[in-house]
């Protein structure tokens, strides 16, 4: 892989601010700096479980803060967005269980010091709209595309919630998959990228052993009918970003089963827009543990990793 490592280190120190965490998210701020989020708590699903931010500011993760909270129901799955205005969204779910989901959000102007009060992002939603796990991305045209998903106990479907307006109002567009080809559940969790032109592109977490692919030539209007690659999977959380020079990354486990392993993490990279992958860097690796959820963003041609480490910190990496 052609990177280098330039910065490998843990947000905080593994379980002093709370049991577990998960699902973690980041963007760049100015002058190199990042803004990260996850969720901790006593456990996943507890009712203590809440939205914690970091900043990294001068080389240096400053202390977890609790940022978004709701009394006596559990908060999962944070997404940073940061606009070309430069307002940063933090979106998250509320809910008891994953179909009982409300998503809210809550907005910052000085990055991330301070937040605005929760709304609701789409009234009366219950299952989960806007970006699920992954960030979102901006079309050319303004367009801003979050990448969804809705499970229930028995089925896994992928949406792109669509906004023409800055995030005020939201269209699903569906991923069409054929479930009766498809092992297990579905498909959930895409990440997205664009290679201009209105033609976009995501790869989903499965059921089915390896990660699914979906390709859309109308701006994420409409999707082609999601289908299996090459690429293993566990069942587990997946990202991927476009950097400037062209090149896709992805982060992952290689690891091919519903429900299995989630170590070893690496990072693969592509030069044919996702066709074919080089060999991976390998993150975290260690029988038993867990390293998973990744969260990837790129600036310049500089790579910014961040995943779940043994569910007791945030692991951070920094390629270049």
């Amino acid at each position: 892989m052609d990177f280098d490592i330039k910065n490998k280190e843990h947000i905080f120190e593994p379980g002093r601010f709370f049991k577990q965490c998960h699902a973690s998210t980041l963007i760049v701020l100015k002058n190199d700096e990042l803004l990260a989020a996850w969720f901790g708590g006593t456990h996943e699903k507890h009712r203590d479980t809440a939205i914690w931010t970091s900043k990294r500011l001068e080389g240096k993760w400053t202390d977890p803060v609790k940022t978004a909270d709701e009394e006596d129901i559990p908060c999962w799955n944070p997404v940073l967005f940061r606009d070309d205005d430069g307002r940063i969204y933090l979106f998250y779910k509320v809910g008891e269980t994953i179909p009982e989901w409300q998503t809210k959000f809550i907005t910052s102007d000085d990055d991330g010091s301070s937040w605005s009060r929760p709304e609701e992002l789409v009234k009366g939603d219950r299952g989960g709209r806007g970006p699920v796990k992954n960030k979102i991305i901006c079309l050319e045209d303004g367009t801003w595309l979050a990448p969804a998903s809705v499970e229930t106990a028995t089925t896994w479907d992928a949406f792109v919630d669509v906004s023409e307006d800055k995030g005020r109002t939201w269209n699903k567009s569906p991923v069409p998959v054929d479930h009766g080809k498809l092992p297990g559940k579905g498909i959930i969790q895409p990440s997205l990228w664009t290679s201009g032109n209105g033609s976009v592109h995501m790869l989903l977490r499965s059921t089915g052993g390896y990660i699914y692919r979906s390709d859309s030539s109308d701006h994420g209007r409409s999707w082609s009918n999601a289908y299996p690659t090459h690429i293993p999977n566990n069942n587990s959380g997946i990202d991927a970003a476009r950097m400037e020079n062209g090149d896709i990354v992805l982060v992952y486990n290689p690891v091919s089963g519903d429900w299995a392993d989630r170590t070893p993490i690496v990072c693969s990279l592509s030069k044919d827009n996702g066709k074919t992958w080089g060999e991976g860097l390998v993150l975290d690796h260690e029988d038993g543990s867990e390293f998973s959820y990744p969260a990837v963003v790129t600036k310049d041609n500089e790579v910014y990793i961040t995943y779940t480490w043994k569910r007791r910190t945030i692991a951070f990496y920094k390629l270049g």
